[in-house]
């Protein structure tokens, strides 16, 4: 076991806690329960685990969909989550009168379009199919890349809000489909044309963001991973400790060799 680091499943937080008094209960208060899934960011929550400064620990709480992590911190079974950006916690928040709050950008993920079929955007073919995800904030992100490459264009008053319905001009009759973040890498193998994804999830088929027909082109690190906590816990020390500790050395050094393979970039630097 890791100095300062342990593990749990979000099946765990819903059973009951025996007596152990104000001992056992000082003790809860210098653990810091992360929520998150998958690596790279699992990864991360384990290597603060081993950079947070004592009294402090952190516990990997490790959930397998993009949903329990904010239902874990927003019933206070957690205390901090590790797996989203900003615009999708906001969403969650309008969506269920939250009050998550992004406490610090760690990496940003270099995401971007796949394809089977295509071997440059010169190729992409009039109504070609292509897999964006279904939630707001990524069908968002997915359709500002199209964007960016002249693939289409949106309305000039929406930003990270945009859907289909904000096409203005599509002059490849580009067909959208709209599929669960998970399921996009299962999009790429039935052989859709076009197919938004994270690495973290299209490396399951041996793939790297070199292997995208193109790429995001965003210097504002507006999607980036943040960790996340809620208005009421957010200044505690413990969780302070905890936004130390993803902003350390050790972090920093584990992402800028991700960078080095073009999965990821630090969003934070070290002073």
């Amino acid at each position: 076991m890791k100095k300062g680091l342990f593990f749990t499943g979000v099946a765990l937080l819903l059973g009951g806690c025996g007596g152990g008094g104000e001992e056992n209960a000082s003790e809860e208060d210098n653990v810091v329960k992360v929520a998150s899934h998958l690596p790279p960011m699992t990864d991360v929550v384990e290597i603060a685990g081993d950079a947070i400064e004592e009294p402090y620990e952190i516990e990997l709480v490790e959930v397998s969909d993009n949903i329990q992590y904010n239902e874990a911190l927003l019933n206070e079974e957690v205390d901090a989550s590790f797996a989203q950006h900003e615009p999708f916690m906001e969403v969650f928040n309008n969506e269920k009168d939250g009050n998550l709050v992004a406490l610090q950008p760690i990496y940003n993920a270099i995401v971007g379009y796949y394809s089977p079929v295509y071997d440059s955007i010169e190729d992409i073919e009039d109504g070609a199919e292509v897999a964006i995800p279904a939630d707001a904030t990524n069908e968002a992100r997915a359709l500002m890349i199209l964007e960016q490459h002249d693939l289409i264009t949106l309305s000039a008053d929406v930003s990270h809000e945009a859907t289909v319905d904000d096409i203005e001009e599509n002059p490849h009759n580009l067909e959208f489909t709209h599929i669960d973040l998970l399921n996009l890498t299962g999009a790429y193998e039935d052989g859709v044309e076009l197919v938004f994804n994270y690495p973290t999830y299209i490396e399951s088929v041996g793939l790297t963001p070199d292997d995208a027909l193109f790429l995001e082109e965003d210097e504002d690190n507006t999607f980036a991973i943040q960790l996340v906590a809620r208005e009421d816990n957010q200044d505690s020390e413990a969780v302070q400790a905890a936004k130390e500790a993803f902003t350390s050395q050790e972090v920093h050094d584990f992402l800028s060799g991700l960078e080095e393979d073009g999965h990821l970039e630090p969003a934070f630097e070290i002073e």
